[in-house]
């Protein structure tokens, strides 16, 4: 589905191609944390399950910044976690100010337990694409979010 803005060509282009961007990107993100419903995780907290697996435990500034999200939201999503003890926060002795979020072991069983099937998930999905194809999204993608 293309726009219908009647406005300049250079107006119509870039619109369009934002639409087909954005209903890709959710096309995508749609089938690719599917899996997340049995288990009851939102895409934001499956985020946080993975940063902290991949990266070791993180403030809760930095994995707001990681994720893109809000200080706000991501206090939300943490205390969720929290609440299911997949997550605990530690604060710094040497700067009280500073909370360190990990993971506890039943949120690494967890996250060693569901992250292959979102590896799978995702392969699948960009199965679509040859392998140079995949490279040059990638490459845009990284051009446009760099954009500043």
């Amino acid at each position: 589905m293309g726009t219908r803005y009647q406005g300049s060509e250079q107006e119509r282009q870039a619109l369009d191609a934002c639409i087909k961007l954005i209903r890709a990107a959710e096309s995508v993100s749609s089938r690719v944390h599917q899996h997340l419903e049995a288990v009851n995780l939102t895409v934001s907290q499956f985020g946080v399950l993975e940063a902290l697996w991949h990266l070791g435990s993180l403030s809760q500034s930095d994995l707001a910044q990681k994720l893109l999200k809000s200080g706000g939201n991501m206090t939300l999503v943490i205390d969720n976690l929290e609440k299911r003890q997949l997550v605990r926060r530690d604060r710094q002795s040497r700067d009280r100010r500073v909370v360190h979020v990990c993971l506890t072991e039943t949120g690494t069983q967890l996250i060693r337990e569901i992250f292959p099937r979102h590896v799978t998930a995702i392969v699948q999905t960009m199965d679509i694409l040859t392998a140079t194809e995949q490279e040059e999204l990638g490459r845009l993608c990284r051009r446009l979010g760099r954009q500043e």
